[in-house]
């Protein structure tokens, strides 16, 4: 079996220094924002040349502390991408905001600044772009929307940790990037965890007491806040891979391009990485026209595979019931029918690609 990511390949080949390192903290016992969420914090900052990193429970409380520090509160909107994980629009609906959707790009499935602007309204206090599969979104002209129209950006890079734009690493172009941790991420911990970076002073300041139950002093508590605090352990293990985020995510491009080179099957789309992006493949992410084959194919040959995502965030029951019936998105709706995920994790080898190509290249 081929599943869609291996963990314990991976754990396996940092047995040692992950074992090491929760031994060390259970040996500390300092289990609640310890030495090592400090310096993990410390240490992501400084991978993103940020001021300031601050650790979270998960990468959907990393969005709704963004949301919350940007001010951004009942009544107000946000514009975003329907073809997401719903914790990017569920974070808002929470708070009494309204996500926004507007359509995707067909070749990077990030949303289309070309769409963004006609739906701003007097409302709208943020764009929350996400960096869908590794692929950066296209953030210049999103840069540009905000500063004429006073927006926030809320950048979601759950999925493209290492991932840059045009020299510059996703989550420093707006004004705060919010990160997940989950197991199967390209930087990913043995639970649940998340971050956020930014270089606004304010903003970090405001994420750090809402994480801790909208305390800055203990026991003082000056807003309604979460429990949201990064684990101890997590923070170790992180610290772990995060020494090898770059080499690791090398190898998921090398897996990119050796998928690109195999799969020939003319009924297939490829992702594409566009002129001055670098994308780290947190998927491998095709189109085609005959999913259901290619999935049913690739399961008989013992290779697992995924759909992400099959329903658009603006056709989730959900947010029909709450906000009642949006206009078609056409491209999102179109890719929901059509695409399809592939194995992709650093360990994945040569021999599992051909063979994952083969199979579909038989079918398709």
């Amino acid at each position: 079996m081929i599943p869609m990511v291996d963990l314990k390949r991976q754990y396996m080949r940092l047995k040692n220094d992950i074992d090491r390192a929760v031994s060390q903290v259970l040996a500390d016992t300092q289990f609640i924002l310890g030495p090592n969420v400090g310096k993990l914090e410390e240490e992501i900052a400084a991978y993103h040349g940020a001021a300031y990193a601050v650790g979270c429970a998960n990468g959907t409380d990393a969005l709704l502390l963004a949301l919350r520090a940007c001010g951004i509160e009942t009544g107000d909107e946000i514009i975003t991408t329907p073809f997401t994980f719903i914790a990017t629009a569920e974070v808002a609906a929470q708070i009494g905001v309204r996500p926004v959707f507007v359509d995707i790009c067909p070749d990077t499935f990030n949303i289309d600044p070309d769409k963004i602007e006609a739906a701003v309204t007097a409302r709208t206090k943020a764009v929350v772009p996400v960096h869908l599969f590794g692929h950066p979104a296209d953030m210049a002209p999103i840069l540009t929307i905000a500063r004429k129209h006073g927006l926030k950006i809320i950048e979601d890079c759950a999925q493209a940790f290492g991932a840059r734009y045009q020299g510059r690493i996703v989550g420093t172009m707006g004004d705060i990037g919010c990160f997940s941790f989950f197991p199967s991420k390209n930087l990913g911990c043995y639970g649940d965890g998340g971050i956020v970076v930014t270089s606004d002073g304010d903003l970090a300041a405001k994420v750090k007491m809402l994480r801790n139950h909208g305390s800055a002093v203990r026991y003082y508590h000056s807003e309604v806040g979460y429990n949201s605090r990064l684990d101890e352990i997590q923070a170790a293990i992180l610290r772990v891979k995060l020494s090898e985020i770059d080499s690791q995510n090398e190898n998921r491009r090398q897996h990119a391009d050796a998928y690109r080179a195999a799969i020939t099957a003319p009924n297939v789309t490829l992702p594409i990485e566009r002129p001055g992006c670098k994308h780290v493949y947190h998927q491998f992410t095709l189109r085609c026209k005959n999913r259901q084959a290619i999935a049913s194919a690739l399961s008989d040959a013992g290779i697992a595979s995924a759909v992400y995502y099959p329903v658009p965030l603006h056709r989730q029951d959900v947010f029909l019931k709450m906000f009642g019936a949006q206009k078609p998105l056409p491209v999102a709706e179109a890719c929901a029918n059509d695409v399809i995920s592939l194995p992709m994790f650093p360990e994945l080898t040569s021999d599992e690609i051909r063979l994952i190509a083969g199979v579909i290249n038989h079918v398709a």
